[in-house]
């Protein structure tokens, strides 16, 4: 259905893709960048905003499909030109994660509600190739340099445990590559990691160390593209250079390191990280770590900072309160231990319900004692978990502060600032979650449940910049100063760099007397950044005339 009406559905996306939002050109930089305090926006690029719509098909993939089933034109130029318009840095994002790039599988797969094309990206036909449905390697390119000058960091999506789906015309890699079941049942580690996660998804035999050709798939395909001896010769270099056995999983890695050495992408996302050996994650930091510091040595122009290559892993059903050991079918793994800088946190979604102070202090508590050095990313809604904190978007407040204020980085899933809609009729499973960017509702400044898109939006920017800017947000020590009114602090110290803030949450509207002694001195000026008002501390606390209900202050 959706094909049917393409050229004029197209013209209306691509239309959508100019809200109003102020612009924002000059990135702050007085603020170190932590990845423990990193804000994340995480996209599916095919439903973020479309650039160019003359890639919105390829390979025939015009078939009907189930709602929200199809590619809908989002592309790497769309996230080019909300990046140059200051989208993210208005709303204090430090990071970029997108969905997977590489080249998808052609065909499409009857799911039991219509067919589905591989518009999410975790359907991986060609490793070496970036679908072009979202753009050439060029773009992809431009997009990275474009987040780089305005110091937002580029996380890439990565998949080892699977190939895409076999269809007619997307035939399935060769024996010992892939094993097709049996299909994993979770209730042991055998049976979570020797496996195929559903029906139809080949398993890459990730735990082999056994010399594999190519898979024929592969071998034709670069025949008929003209790459193939290139492709041969940068293989034989890598596992020359290496010494790794040409296993299925080493050269999977190599496919995924070649971006990171090209064009400087920060760090990776591991996808289905507790259906693979963990070890094979700490070989894939290993390489792309050493990537990272050659595309520093080749580009010393382009580079941010001296932060290492970044890790986050997506073990399903991780919590903070796990620590440092998950039980992954009845076998402890330490999956930081295992190249992992930080694991995506699946409790805040259930924290969220509770009172502010019992997140903070438990998340803090945790993060600075038995998960010291590492952190976690936090989340509220996500493109596969189909029960989120406010999926009816009913607490779009509460889940701002609880995602942005909590101890460790945040992930903001596109939409979540705009109340995008989650509840879209005629989906089913996950689709639901992946509607395209609600941009016309930035436009029309529509209301969802009482609350204007644009009010929203605007709370998450000065939430986001305070973050981006004070440090001590997502990577301090956290203290309740008084619990009515609720008022705490967070203290983040670092050799000979200190940065302090007082957070103030559901205050009164008017005047407001803060008590930050113990934070700040007398003379010192502060800045409320929900405001924008600027504060002189008297006898050790500040007055804030304001007609919000929140403060964040800081120097």
């Amino acid at each position: 259905m959706i094909k049917k009406f393409l050229p004029l559905f197209i013209l209306a996306i691509v239309a959508s893709c100019n809200p109003g939002t102020k612009q924002a050109d000059v990135v702050k930089k007085a603020a170190p960048f932590l990845w423990e305090n990193a804000n994340v926006y995480f996209l599916l690029t095919d439903r973020f905003c479309n650039g160019d719509s003359t890639n919105d098909v390829n390979f025939e993939r015009t078939g009907e499909t189930g709602v929200l089933r199809g590619f809908m034109g989002g592309d790497f130029k769309g996230i080019i030109k909300k990046i140059n318009e200051g989208y993210f840095t208005d709303l204090g994002v430090n990071a970029l994660w997108f969905s997977p790039i590489a080249e998808q599988i052609h065909g499409s797969v009857d799911e039991g509600t219509g067919n589905t094309y591989a518009y999410h990206g975790y359907w991986a036909k060609d490793w070496t190739s970036i679908d072009p449905n979202w753009g050439t390697e060029e773009e992809f390119a431009a997009m990275v340099d474009a987040a780089h000058q305005k110091g937002i960091r580029v996380v890439m999506d990565v998949v080892i445990n699977h190939t895409g789906p076999v269809t007619p015309i997307d035939p399935v890699y060769n024996e010992e590559w892939v094993r097709t079941s049996p299909k994993c049942t979770y209730d042991t580690y055998e049976n979570t990691v020797t496996c195929t996660l559903v029906e139809n998804l080949p398993d890459v035999r990730t735990e082999s160390n056994d010399e594999v050709n190519l898979p024929d798939v592969l071998l034709e395909k670069w025949e008929n593209e003209g790459r193939l001896a290139q492709e041969m010769e940068e293989l034989n270099a890598f596992f020359a250079a290496t010494g790794y056995p040409r296993a299925p999983r080493f050269y999977i890695m190599k496919w995924l390191i070649d971006f990171v050495k090209k064009y400087g992408v920060d760090g990776y996302r591991i996808d289905t990280a507790k259906h693979t050996e963990a070890s094979i994650w700490a070989e894939l930091n290993q390489q792309a770590s050493k990537a990272f510091e050659e595309w520093k040595l080749a580009n010393p122009d382009k580079v941010l900072d001296d932060n290492e290559f970044y890790t986050v892993g997506e073990v399903y059903n991780y919590g903070v309160s796990t620590g440092r050991m998950f039980d992954n079918g009845g076998v402890q793994v330490d999956y930081y231990a295992n190249g992992m800088d930080a694991l995506i946190n699946f409790e805040l979604k259930s924290d969220a319900n509770k009172d502010y102070e019992s997140v903070f202090s438990k998340y803090s508590n945790l993060l600075h004692t038995e998960l010291k050095g590492k952190t976690i990313l936090n989340y509220l809604t996500s493109h596969d978990d189909g029960q989120p904190f406010d999926k009816n978007r009913e607490k779009a407040f509460k889940a701002a502060n609880m995602l942005l204020l909590t101890p460790g980085a945040s992930q903001i899933y596109y939409g979540d600032e705009t109340n995008r809609n989650l509840n879209i009729e005629g989906t089913n499973g996950d689709a639901t979650l992946r509607s395209f960017m609600n941009w016309d509702d930035i436009e029309s400044n529509s209301l969802v449940n009482d609350v204007a898109t644009k009010d929203l939006l605007s709370h998450y920017q000065k939430l986001g910049q305070f973050r981006a800017a004070n440090p001590a947000v997502g990577a301090g020590v956290h203290k309740m100063i008084s619990q009515e009114p609720y008022i705490f602090e967070r203290v983040y110290v670092n050799g000979d760099y200190t940065n302090k803030v007082v957070v103030g949450l559901d205050l009164n509207a008017g005047v407001k007397e803060i008590n930050v002694a113990e934070v700040f001195t007398d003379g010192e000026t502060l800045t409320d950044f929900y405001s924008g008002k600027k504060v002189i501390v008297k006898n050790g606390k500040v007055t804030v005339d304001s007609g919000f209900d929140i403060v964040l202050l800081s120097l």
